[in-house]
């Protein structure tokens, strides 16, 4: 995957704007909540041509005579209808889409939105370089974290904002298409196939992806859960060694864990480009040619990716703030598969990385960790640490039944940090507050 353009200013936001998020101050919408996509696409990978409309199930949360979508400026509206009736007015720019309604709609209506749109999708440029919608060397990618889903369709685009969906997507029938969930219809339409899939969870808007390329389709194992991968006909050699031991993964995982969160498996696709760092979406997880390169080396991004499904697609913050939640615990986890499979144990890989952050700048708070910070190693690293010295602290019984426990209580629901401390105060017989301080609200590493 290339990626060139510049990293993006902060742009100025008015003290009269409502603001969902201030680390993407940008970011979500008022009025609605939205139940279910339906999107009907066309992707045409020679001239990257995107075209179809997308249909929104929403209801109003109050009284609405106007909403807005997040969109990107490079997708072009041309019709917006809302339960059967054309909008009175909708434009796109500034990486929204404001429309006016022909009539009010009460609190608590329901809404059926349906919107027409074309372009030729690119990536956002944002704090964390681009994010979306990307060309491969011979196919896309939706690389979709933290605010890249309105590159390819427009969204209430916050975590927090959950909805299922069905992504039916027409391509060149040389190519193989990946999306969330299951593949309920595949069939060939002149020279192109169309591809259904369904995902009936609740699903952030940033885990929703769209990959396709010249792949070829692989069964992985079927226990505990079924898994299968994509990826190029060159590479799967090396797959096969580098991605042996993942239902392994899964196995342990779901013991640590809890049950997998997902009724259709997971999936991984490795795309013929090199990526920077592998990713995750609901159900799938990406990596580049070069995590698959016969090594094994990229094993520890495997079970990361893998644990992500638990911690960030099921359980998911609220606010960007909460991001040591998602990536605190997939880290963890791959300390805890190093542990489980003949490497250093866990302990091991805490002192070394607490070594590490004792000698890196002291000037982050972990559950507010500032928006340009947000996806920096020492989030990854510290919130790691934390779950070590809770483990240590309460002991591995007690531990592992919180992590089970937080998993199943708040599986596909969105969470904030003093969810996840009231919860643990349950299994400590005295105060967790000093942890705390130390490690979730204090800038100097214990």
């Amino acid at each position: 995957m290339k990626s060139t353009a510049k990293k993006a200013a902060p742009r100025k936001v008015s003290a009269s704007a409502p603001v969902i998020d201030p680390y993407l101050p940008k970011n979500g919408n008022f009025g609605y909540r939205v139940s279910h996509y339906d999107l009907d696409l066309e992707y045409k990978v020679a001239i990257n041509r995107l075209s179809g409309s997308v249909t929104i199930t929403a209801s109003t949360v109050t009284e609405l005579t106007n909403f807005s979508l997040d969109l990107s400026d490079a997708m072009t509206v041309s019709k917006v209808l809302v339960n059967g009736k054309r909008a009175a007015h909708f434009d796109g720019r500034m990486s929204k889409l404001r429309v006016r309604l022909a009539s009010k709609l009460a609190a608590g209506a329901t809404m059926s939105i349906v919107v027409h749109y074309r372009g030729a999708p690119r990536p956002i440029r944002s704090l964390w370089g681009d994010v979306g919608f990307e060309e491969l060397t011979n196919g896309a990618l939706v690389a979709g974290q933290p605010n890249g889903a309105a590159s390819w369709f427009p969204c209430d685009d916050h975590p927090s904002a959950k909805a299922s969906y069905r992504i039916r997507i027409a391509a060149d029938s040389p190519y193989r298409v990946v999306a969330n969930g299951k593949l309920v219809s595949r069939r060939r339409r002149a020279a192109q196939t169309v591809w259904t899939y369904e995902q009936p969870e609740p699903t952030s808007t940033y885990l929703v992806t769209l990959q396709i390329g010249m792949y070829e389709a692989v069964q992985l194992a079927t226990a505990p859960v079924p898994m299968h991968a994509a990826l190029p006909e060159r590479l799967r050699r090396n797959f096969d060694h580098d991605f042996a031991r993942q239902p392994e993964m899964m196995t342990l995982f779901v013991d640590l864990f809890g049950p997998y969160p997902l009724a259709n498996g997971y999936a991984v696709v490795v795309t013929d480009d090199a990526l920077d760092i592998p990713l995750e979406a609901q159900g799938v997880s990406i990596f580049g040619a070069n995590h698959c390169n016969g090594s094994r080396t990229s094993e520890r991004l495997v079970a990361h990716e893998l644990a992500h499904q638990w911690f960030g697609n099921s359980v998911t913050a609220r606010q960007w703030r909460d991001i040591w939640l998602h990536e605190g615990f997939a880290c963890y986890a791959e300390w805890l598969w190093s542990e489980h499979s003949g490497g250093p144990d866990a302990d091991h890989w805490a002192q070394h990385y607490h070594e590490k952050l004792r000698k890196a700048p002291q000037n982050l708070v972990l559950t507010d960790p500032g928006p340009r910070n947000m996806f920096d190693d020492r989030v990854y690293k510290r919130g790691a640490l934390t779950l070590h010295a809770l483990r240590q602290k309460l002991g591995d019984d007690k531990f592992f039944t919180l992590l089970k426990e937080w998993t199943t209580r708040y599986s596909h629901d969105s969470v904030v940090t003093d969810d996840f401390t009231a919860l643990a105060a349950g299994y400590c017989d005295e105060s967790l507050a000093p942890l705390w301080d130390a490690w979730l609200y204090s800038r100097a590493v214990p």
